[in-house]
């Protein structure tokens, strides 16, 4: 059985061209990084098991008979469904692992023995395996089942988003499946890197709880270096004011205002006499002390007029300022609604809109080749004899 390139593959110029990979993995992280290396143009096959993957039937909402969950990260790979546990069928794989420059999966490590993903990984020693775990291997949580929200409370993500004087909160998106998805791409594209320049590194682990808390950053930062637990602030930010909300007469809208010279030239715009003749706040560190004050201020003068008066008010200034927008008013604002970012792809149900890839490769952004497929769509065409 010999590994024939997509043709939708070959001729792309896409710098990952003629890459073959592997995707064994379900749900959001794993996926999304075959689906990113799949944009640039790699060759990706994607394994299910007969059950298919969960989040085929993670709805509403559906666009045909698939979860648009699902749509959104399995575009750009042929699909196969193979039965591990079948020894005929696992050779089959195998062949597939034997052929593969990177497989990326998620097998949970009673899986990983049951399935006998080892000897998989062992056929195929030069293969760039990348695997999405839990935590890192050998760790006290490393085996437990985990995904996107446990890792969220688990991480202290939670524990620094919400209102102070709220409860914790997720954030409002798969941000710590992203964020994996992300970093177990990055050990790919290195794994390749470092085989094509006879440097090691073949295995790779993205470990859910330690990407996660890598998104902490500066709140991480801050409490290693003083000891100092972060608290949560609702929008606020903890090292500079005024950077969030402040209250329009018809709604909200954001000022980040990062430095005290665009704090000089907000006050210039705003013309209010007890603002500008706080001289204390020209001053970083005391606008911070003094957030709650200083909110109270721009809150009264904010107010009498609309968001979109004080956009354009703003848009001169050089202040850092963004209207506050819906999910449908971010696909309407005019940077998104006149680029490119928006195409259509195929998919079971008919074509669909979706996200292309936010990267632009010498000015041009990667179209998108093919979407979804269904549940085991390529398995005759793939796993002939």
């Amino acid at each position: 059985m010999t590994w024939n390139l997509d043709p939708k593959n070959v001729g792309t110029g896409l710098p990952l061209e003629g890459v073959r990979v592997l995707d064994f993995s379900r749900v959001l992280a794993g996926p999304l990084c075959a689906m990113i290396v799949g944009d640039l143009g790699a060759d990706v096959i994607k394994v299910e098991s007969p059950d298919g993957d969960p989040v085929r039937a993670l709805a509403p909402p559906r666009f045909g008979d698939d979860a648009t969950y699902y749509l959104s990260v399995n575009r750009h790979r042929r699909n196969i469904v193979a039965d591990l546990r079948d020894s005929v069928q696992f050779a089959k794989v195998a062949e597939l692992v034997s052929q593969a420059d990177a497989v990326v999966e998620n097998y949970l490590p009673n899986q990983i023995r049951s399935l006998g993903i080892e000897r998989l990984r062992d056929i195929n020693p030069e293969c760039v395996w990348v695997s999405v775990t839990p935590a890192t291997s050998g760790g006290p949580v490393a085996d437990l089942p985990s995904f996107d929200l446990l890792a969220q409370a688990r991480s202290g993500l939670m524990g620094v988003t919400g209102e102070a004087d709220g409860p914790p909160m997720k954030v409002g998106a798969p941000i710590a499946d992203v964020v994996t998805g992300l970093y177990a791409t990055i050990g790919l594209l290195a794994g390749l890197f470092a085989r094509e320049t006879g440097r090691g590194g073949r295995r790779f682990e993205a470990p859910l709880l330690e990407s996660t808390m890598s998104a902490l950053i500066n709140q991480a930062q801050g409490y290693l270096a003083t000891g100092n637990n972060p608290r949560r602030l609702g929008n606020d930010h903890p090292s500079i004011a005024p950077y969030g909300p402040v209250t329009t007469s018809d709604g909200l809208m954001l000022l980040a205002v990062g430095t005290d010279s665009q704090y000089a030239r907000l006050v210039e715009v705003l013309g209010d006499e007890a603002i500008s003749s706080n001289a204390t706040w020209s001053n970083n560190a005391t606008r911070v002390r003094d957030r709650e004050d200083l909110g109270t201020e721009l809150n009264r003068v904010f107010s009498a007029r609309t968001t979109d008066e004080w956009l354009t008010r703003l848009v001169e200034s050089g202040v850092p300022h963004a209207p506050i927008l819906d999910v449908a008013g971010a696909f309407d604002q005019p940077q998104i609604k006149g680029g490119d970012f928006v195409g259509t792809m195929d998919s079971p149900g008919g074509d669909v809109r979706t996200m292309r890839s936010p990267l632009s490769i010498d000015g041009v952004r990667p179209p998108i080749r093919s979407g979804p497929r269904r549940l085991g769509e390529d398995t005759g065409q793939i796993l002939a004899d």
